[in-house]
């Protein structure tokens, strides 16, 4: 019997700048450009069709042409049916990511630079934060909650258990080769040394930590960050702060103008 499970988010995330016209972008190519390139498509092979009938006389063939069809929506239903599963945790990792990062951007305001989506070779690191208490590398992890019972997460200093079940990938691991990542990026742009701080957030759970992770990474509710950052030492003057922000920035830029390029 399939476990009822719930979303960890309690309200949808706010909408992003410039939301609108990115939808009105997609419904633009969907109704301008698919639509009649499908009908193009069809009446193309229907075209096909009767010339083939032309310069090569033949009986009419339904129940071929009716088999064809009915494989070709049966491989549409499968397709359909494998891809659900995918698709909702696309969006529920989306809305976990949007939601994390507009909470984020409230730091601004304590003197944190915010950066989402920062894209490596092969993979990308949620968020990053600097200011004045460090920089900080932040991996989002939206698991759809129990529909009733408790919904914790239980974090040993090494490995993450999910309401007892532990993932295949170990977030511990890409969290801190994230921020290795990082800190090697900034230590060849800028010629400092920024020890990076891994945090690994799961918005709508309630984290337990067993154990003290060494070297350090913090395991929390995204909410439970402003309040971790409160009480740690200051690390960064502003000027290092400007620092790592203008050279990762610049990182940023090149990376979308070699995508744009490309």
């Amino acid at each position: 019997m399939k476990k009822t499970t719930r979303s960890p988010l309690k309200d949808p995330p706010v909408r992003n700048p410039g939301q609108s016209l990115d939808e009105q972008r997609l419904k633009l190519v969907t109704d301008r450009l698919i639509t009649p390139l499908l009908a193009a498509a069809i009446f193309g092979v229907v075209a096909m069709q009767e010339w083939l009938r032309m310069f090569m006389p033949r009986e009419p063939m339904p129940w071929l042409f009716t088999a064809v069809f009915a494989a070709t929506v049966g491989f549409f239903l499968y397709r359909l049916f494998r891809t659900r599963p995918a698709i909702r945790r696309l969006k529920l990792g989306r809305d976990g990511e949007r939601a994390v990062g507009q909470y984020l951007e409230r730091l601004r305001a304590d003197g944190y630079e915010v950066f989402h989506d920062v894209i490596g070779e092969g993979f990308n690191v949620d968020h990053v934060l600097i200011g004045p208490g460090g920089v900080f590398t932040i991996e989002t992890k939206s698991y759809s909650k129990p529909a009733s019972g408790p919904a914790e997460i239980n974090f040993d200093g090494e490995q993450v258990a999910i309401g007892g079940w532990q993932p295949d990938r170990n977030p511990v691991i890409q969290a801190r080769a994230q921020a290795g990542w990082l800190r090697a990026l900034l230590t060849e742009t800028t010629g400092r040394d920024f020890p990076i701080l891994p945090v690994i957030v799961y918005p709508g759970w309630f984290v337990k930590q067993n154990g003290r992770p060494n070297p350090p990474l913090w395991v929390l509710n995204p909410k439970a960050l402003p309040q971790f950052l409160k009480h740690r030492e200051q690390a960064l003057a502003e000027s290092d702060i400007k620092l790592a922000a203008y050279h990762l920035s610049r990182f940023i830029r090149a990376q979308e103008r070699e995508s744009a390029n490309n």
